[in-house]
């Protein structure tokens, strides 16, 4: 009887946007090191795009995605799940009820991204974080980075910038998306960052043909490697 190795079941809380959690699973597969079917990770995915908007209700002070994402959480505890991972860089304004709320661990998006910042060859001293002014205001990275690198927050006309290119990603228009995500990056990097950090699922995606993408951190590709070394026990 061929041996089949260990994984543990990673629960995917997505749908926010559904081409991001996609995305993200993609990263997944391209992170492990497999021959063959059995070498991959096992996943459970909660793909519920209509969990209310993160940013939106962070910067209004509403509570609107808790319940939603609460849902999610507790639907992947019961369907078995060792480990919740959730592609969506706001989501994590809700992390510590969340991670309260269940006895499965949450790998949180901004400690993955810091572990990949300090395997880098390349000392990063400041990166410029591009994610949704929710994100921003939430002081989701802003909290967990306070040591490893120097953030920079971008100013209102670049947020403005990077916010239609989130929203451009998520009606589909690729093209725009990408041209102003490029216009938003370039403006950070003559700014003086090292690196762009892409704290929202959409942005890497954005970028992902673009030359800018060497110069950036991809918050996404970090959280499925740090999913990929805790469903291997590594």
């Amino acid at each position: 009887m061929a041996f089949i190795p260990r994984r543990k079941l990673i629960g995917v809380l997505g749908g926010m946007g559904p081409v991001a959690t996609i995305d993200f699973v993609t990263k997944i597969r391209n992170a492990t090191e497999a021959s063959r079917d059995q070498d991959h990770i096992p996943l459970i995915i909660h793909d519920v795009p209509q969990i209310p908007d993160r940013s939106t209700a962070i910067q209004n002070n509403s509570d609107d995605p808790w319940l939603p994402l609460l849902s999610g959480v507790r639907l992947l505890e019961r369907a078995g799940a060792d480990l919740i991972a959730i592609p969506c860089n706001a989501a994590h304004f809700w992390y510590e009820r969340l991670a309260q709320a269940t006895n499965v661990r949450i790998i949180h998006i901004a400690d993955a991204t810091s572990s990949s910042i300090k395997l880098r060859p390349q000392r990063i001293r400041r990166l410029a974080l591009m994610a949704t002014l929710g994100t921003v205001h939430g002081a989701i990275y802003t909290k967990r980075m306070s040591g490893i690198v120097e953030l920079m927050v971008p100013e209102a006309t670049t947020q403005a910038i990077i916010d239609r290119a989130i929203a451009s990603l998520k009606a589909g228009i690729r093209g725009q998306a990408k041209a102003l995500a490029e216009e938003a990056g370039r403006r950070l990097l003559d700014l003086g960052a090292d690196a762009l950090l892409l704290a929202c699922t959409e942005l890497p995606i954005s970028l992902e043909n673009s030359s800018l993408y060497e110069f950036s951190v991809d918050a996404t590709d970090a959280l499925a490697r740090s999913c990929v070394l805790a469903a291997m026990n590594r």
